[in-house]
């Protein structure tokens, strides 16, 4: 891997627009409903903003993955797994049905290391959202590439919880195809892990289809805004493991001593997936 080729990517930049619907609100609720915070009339739903100017490409520019091919504004990693590893979040101002929203984004970094499982490319994009009343949120998102799956190989299993943690709030969703489905649908997002049974086993080695990164996020920060009561959110989060649809899954928050509140999700078997703070 050419580490170098690759870090000149960074300070890459790109912009695009979207304008939030009453349709897209409307969709967006009835796919997570109950578990949203509240929110004032006129207001978008808190994370609402990764449905906004999802990359639209021609079927003849995907990869085999269904993303679109790497090399234009992300750097072309020549691992094919692609994974959302987590991130940074800061909340600022609503967002509201109607408004027409900006995203400036820019590579921040690209790194390299070997991981236990193999070689891993870390690319981080920072965004900025925003509205003609001014920046409404700022976000880190990091992207980890892998290596393909190796034939009968399975993922790490998540860590084992030394013991249970307490929570103060608490929701259960159930991670059937139809959510996956849905969320891929809102954000126009057509890698084949949320959807396809036979190549996310066959090909990427997972024991079923993958619940998104950004629906475990969405859920996490609405369950910290619910127990602070709208308070602004500055989160640092990441996954652990991955989260496979089919059974119900735990959202859980509690607050800490100083203040911040943690939330992570859990699957069935009581492992975490993802997990953040916010201060």
């Amino acid at each position: 891997m050419d580490i170098d080729h690759l870090k000149s990517w960074i300070g890459k930049t790109e912009e695009a627009s979207d304008l939030i619907t009453p349709r897209l609100v409307a969709s967006y609720e009835a796919t997570f409903a109950p578990h949203l915070a509240p929110y004032a009339p006129g207001e978008a739903p808190l994370a609402l903003h990764w449905c906004l100017a999802p990359p639209i490409s021609p079927m003849a520019a995907l990869g085999r993955d269904g993303h679109a091919a790497k090399g234009e504004f992300l750097p072309p990693v020549a691992l094919p797994r692609r994974m959302w590893a987590g991130g940074r979040i800061e909340t600022i101002a609503p967002l509201r049905t109607g408004d027409e929203v900006t995203r400036h984004s820019t590579i921040g970094d690209v790194s390299y290391k070997d991981g236990r499982s193999g070689p891993l490319c870390f690319v981080a994009v920072d965004h900025e959202l925003v509205t003609e009343r001014g920046v409404a949120l700022r976000e880190r998102h990091n992207i980890v590439y892998r290596e393909a799956a190796r034939p009968g190989a399975e993922p790490p299993p998540a860590p084992v919880p030394a013991e249970p943690r307490p929570a103060d709030l608490s929701w259960a969703v159930e991670a059937d195809p139809v959510l996956l489905f849905r969320y891929s649908a809102i954000t126009f997002n057509g890698h084949r892990i949320h959807y396809d049974q036979p190549y996310v086993t066959g090909v990427e080695g997972y024991a079923g289809l993958v619940v998104h990164g950004p629906i475990q996020a969405t859920l996490i920060m609405n369950i910290i805004a619910t127990l602070s009561g709208g308070e602004p959110i500055r989160l640092d989060y990441r996954g652990l493991a991955p989260l496979i649809a089919g059974e119900a899954f735990q959202v859980k928050a509690k607050r800490l001593d100083d203040g911040a509140i943690a939330a992570w999700t859990e699957g069935a078997d009581g492992r975490v997936r993802m997990e953040g703070v916010s201060r």
